[in-house]
């Protein structure tokens, strides 16, 4: 059984009832956030808290478990699904939506309570073949909203995005707009030419991801060089290397792009030296639930 929390209870995943008036349902009028656990414990989930709260003030949400309440609900998620799997690795899902009207209407409802889910499955990462063998990725023309700096469940862009990696067989789609590359379908981009790691800057293009925000703490704390700026998309077909970077898919480095090989055709040092920081990391969080 998979526990869930809805609307202030703890019940099975499979009893939780959503009503067809719920804006989330018809609108797409809701947030999200995905934290990943290792071990048991959560790996940077105050970061996900703050971006949580920045989608809900983006989209003028009020209400809703406060922090202290995401951290019960958190704990008591990865508590069940660890004691029943000892999964190495958890994610939890989090949903919030504007909640259900007693109509559909357009304009915001007035004294309806937002609509909260979350729930705890098992997760299988990458192994670490694949990481060294690396991934393939295809890149689209970007014709999503212009809030992407908010993490909405309005998703048709990047579901279509996503499609068109699966049919390449590809891990990711690189998205590109007027000439800059901005994301991914559901993964930040970073490049890296000549010992530079680059990575767009995070304005409203993209999603300021979770990984991303490690990885450039982790550069900085070790002196490699890194920057954020725009990305053209000559910039990321000359790169020596590629990675893109999730909460799921952590840093993953891309050996092809359309095709053709990205530098030798393999994961390059500069992205070896950052997999490694970040995979001490992830061991030292895990290690701290033992």
């Amino acid at each position: 059984m998979t526990l869930a929390y809805w609307n202030g209870q703890f019940l099975p995943l499979e009893a939780v009832q959503v009503s067809p008036l719920d804006r989330g349902f018809l609108f797409g009028d809701g947030v999200y956030e995905v934290l990943i656990a290792y071990g048991g414990r959560a790996f940077e989930a105050e970061a996900h808290f703050d971006r949580l709260a920045r989608s809900m003030s983006a989209l003028e949400m009020t209400g809703g478990p406060d922090r202290s309440q995401l951290e019960t609900i958190t704990e008591r998620l990865l508590a069940d699904c660890f004691a029943g799997t000892k999964a190495a690795a958890i994610t939890v899902y989090y949903q919030v939506t504007r909640g259900a009207d007693d109509a559909r209407r357009h304009g915001f409802p007035k004294a309806v309570p937002v609509s909260v889910l979350a729930y705890a499955t098992p997760f299988s990462p990458f192994g670490a073949d694949q990481y060294a063998r690396g991934f393939s990725a295809v890149t689209a023309p970007d014709r999503r909203w212009l809030m992407c700096d908010v993490k909405s469940i309005s998703l048709a862009g990047a579901i279509l995005a996503h499609h068109r990696a699966d049919l390449a067989g590809a891990l990711e789609c690189i998205l590109v707009r007027d000439g800059l590359v901005s994301e991914c379908s559901a993964s930040n981009v970073f490049i890296v030419k000549d010992g530079v790691i680059a990575t767009p800057v995070a304005d409203h293009r993209i999603l300021n991801g979770i990984s991303r925000l490690v990885i450039l703490r982790l550069a900085r704390e070790n002196g490699w060089p890194v920057e954020e700026r725009d990305i053209t998309e000559e910039d990321l077909r000359q790169a020596d290397e590629v990675w893109v970077s999730s909460t799921s898919k952590e840093i993953a480095p891309i050996v092809t792009l359309d095709g053709e090989a990205v530098g030798d055709g393999t994961p390059g040092p500069v992205g070896r030296k950052m997999r490694a920081a970040f995979d001490l990391l992830i061991e030292q969080t895990a290690r701290r639930n033992r």
